[in-house]
């Protein structure tokens, strides 16, 4: 393995920072050669250079699509309120304890698979695809899932 990262890490590396940007290319080719050594056998490939190349375009794609449906679903953390300070008026600190309340029954009042998607993907950080799997339900579907119980929660916190 330690041959074929160098005949290939390099220009593996400058492919991913193309594709993903110079902060997130040696993580993701880290990952290519860590994914390339759980396959076994990639010496014996006939072309284990285009192997490796799926793979970085691969794990590439994943990180996009990570960050475009973080930024797509994601975007209501901030319009959260921030908890107030140990020095805010003792007020703030139960309304926010009161949103926090609103928003936990809110959690539990979903749908059960809704619930189940939305814990997988904020408590257990899993991409929406993974819980999809993890769940035997399409990706579509815990899409969808994922924006109910997002518009729920923000309708909640107004």
């Amino acid at each position: 393995m330690g041959e074929l990262f160098q005949r290939h890490g390099r220009r593996l590396l400058v492919y991913l920072r193309g594709k993903a940007g110079a902060n997130d290319a040696p993580d993701l080719l880290q990952e290519t050669f860590v994914r390339a050594m759980r396959h076994g056998g990639l010496e014996a490939m006939p072309d284990p250079e285009a192997f490796l190349q799926v793979i970085a375009t691969n794990l590439a794609r994943d990180r996009a699509r990570r960050r475009n449906t973080e930024a797509k679903y994601l975007e209501f953390r901030e319009e959260l309120p921030e908890a107030p300070s140990p020095e805010a008026p003792p007020g703030d600190a139960s309304e926010e304890n009161d949103r926090s309340q609103l928003l936990i029954a809110t959690i539990e009042s979903l749908p059960p698979r809704c619930r189940e998607v939305f814990v997988l993907v904020m408590q257990e950080n899993l991409p929406v695809k993974k819980a999809a799997e993890r769940l035997g339900i399409s990706d579509s579907m815990a899409r969808r899932h994922i924006r109910l119980a997002f518009r729920r929660c923000r309708e909640a916190v107004r």
